[in-house]
């Protein structure tokens, strides 16, 4: 598998990606992900919608708490055409726990923890951690990636308004 050295970092330690690289204009590749209630979930079945895809460490840190319920907020605006989907490698268990605590209902969290397909298939997979690192595509209709964005530093948030500018223009 790939190894990419230094794209990211986490306070400004440098970290491993594994997986190849995709980029805006690529196929979305396909991925199967685990769903709250255990079921398998495959990228696939979104197909038709313009899809926000946001990959975070955790959802029991700060800066993903934050990222998560801003694209909660911003998906109860977008309609039933975009599916926002927040993918992390927390267990189902956890993920449903921190979505009703945080009254998030918008957008559906997906976890990746048990072989780390979307990690390894979008590039995002962090080898020092087993984790998610902080990355934002959006998908058109056709399954094309038309927006990408891999945050350098796992601490720092995106840029939402380029994200959602996006989708927008994707409408």
């Amino acid at each position: 598998m790939e190894e990419r050295k230094g794209i990211v970092t986490m306070k400004g330690r440098p970290l491993t990606l594994l997986g190849s690289e995709i980029e805006a204009g690529d196929k979305a590749p396909d991925f199967e992900v685990v769903a709250n209630d255990l079921t398998t979930v495959k990228f696939s079945s979104f197909a038709g919608r313009v899809c926000i895809i946001s990959s975070v460490p955790s959802l029991d840190t700060s800066v993903c708490d934050t990222m998560t319920r801003r694209f909660n907020e911003q998906a109860g605006s977008l309609g039933g055409d975009v599916a926002v989907l927040t993918i992390s490698m927390d267990l189902p268990f956890a993920q449903k726990r921190w979505c009703g605590a945080a009254g998030v209902k918008n957008l559906q969290t997906l976890s990746d923890y048990r072989d780390a397909s979307f990690g390894k298939t979008y590039g995002v997979l962090i080898k020092e951690l087993r984790l998610l690192a902080r990355a934002v595509f959006v998908v058109d209709k056709d399954g094309v990636i038309r927006h990408k964005q891999l945050v350098g530093e796992l601490a720092n948030e995106p840029d939402y308004e380029a994200v959602l500018k996006a989708v927008k223009e994707l409408l």
